[in-house]
């Protein structure tokens, strides 16, 4: 009777458990790192042949099988060995978190040796970090020197791609201020405004992943004011001129081609010799006829 219930009791632990099993990351993953998947079988007499790896595809939302192939610009490797089925991915992505699974293409093979649990990692990643001033185009972003007017209101956003909510802080050198916030605010410049000011981005969980960007104020005022306008005008002066010139010199010279082909077709005309008109004489048939027989 006991062994009955031991053979029961081994059973219904076989039966609760899949026996093929899939084994992956067991650290944080990175962006760019390397990823290796395993198949086993960790009590089967089943042949490890037959045992593939498929990812879910949530645009599909249907399991796909993955094939030794290029996926995202590279190649995803699969190697078989006696015991064990590996997969490969050279360089983790956003798109390359799965869900995961072993799967036994086998005829005669049921649950639970036809398939093992289901496998996911996160990968975390940290874009670069942008700088956009308000009520300012986006497209170039700000410059690494940023010149403004006095009494002028500056408000700078720093903000980045990445796979947790990063934290955002602005520092100015040569201050113990620190700003914890994606936006920095400047009311009504002034000269003691001036200086570098930096935005960092950290991640929440990794702290390698972090990015920061330094821009340059400058409040212009008096001579440098006066300086930026003079070169202003000397600019718009430049440009007008150039304008002027593209313009009106292709045009000078066609017309002067014009008058001077104009001028050789007149001298020409002139040279010619006269020409004499001529003078039409009808002389009757009969004259004609009288001349003939008295010369």
């Amino acid at each position: 009777m006991k062994v009955l219930l031991v053979v029961a009791l081994v059973t219904l632990i076989h039966a609760s458990y899949a026996t093929l099993l899939i084994k992956g990351p067991t650290e944080p993953v990175l962006e760019g790192q390397m990823i290796t998947l395993e198949c086993q079988y960790s009590d089967s007499e089943f042949n490890i042949s037959q045992v593939h790896f498929e990812v879910f595809s949530k645009y599909m939302q249907s399991w796909r099988l993955i094939y030794e192939r290029s996926w995202c610009y590279y190649t995803m490797d699969i190697e078989r060995t006696a015991d064990s089925v590996f997969l490969y991915i050279p360089r983790a992505g956003r798109f390359s978190e799965g869900p995961y699974r072993c799967v036994n293409y086998g005829e005669n093979v049921t649950a639970p040796d036809n398939s093992s649990q289901t496998l996911a990692f996160k990968v975390h990643y940290m874009g670069d970090l942008s700088l956009t001033r308000e009520g300012y185009t986006s497209y170039l972003g700000v410059p690494q020197e940023l010149k403004v007017q006095p009494g002028e209101d500056v408000v700078l956003k720093c903000a980045a791609s990445s796979s947790d909510e990063l934290s955002y802080f602005w520092h100015k050198e040569g201050s113990d201020w620190i700003l914890p916030s994606s936006k920095l605010t400047l009311k009504k410049m002034s000269a003691t405004d001036e200086g570098q000011y930096t935005c960092m981005a950290q991640h929440p969980s990794m702290e390698s992943l972090s990015r920061k960007r330094s821009v340059s104020i400058t409040v212009l005022s008096g001579k440098r004011n006066t300086e930026q306008r003079d070169q202003r005008g000397i600019s718009t002066t430049a440009m007008a001129f150039a304008t002027v010139w593209n313009y009106c010199v292709p045009l000078t010279i066609i017309t002067v081609a014009c008058l001077v082909r104009t001028g050789r077709s007149a001298n020409v005309a002139r040279q010619r010799p006269p020409v004499t008109p001529v003078t039409k004489v009808i002389i009757p048939t009969q004259a004609l006829r009288r001349s003939a027989h008295y010369p």
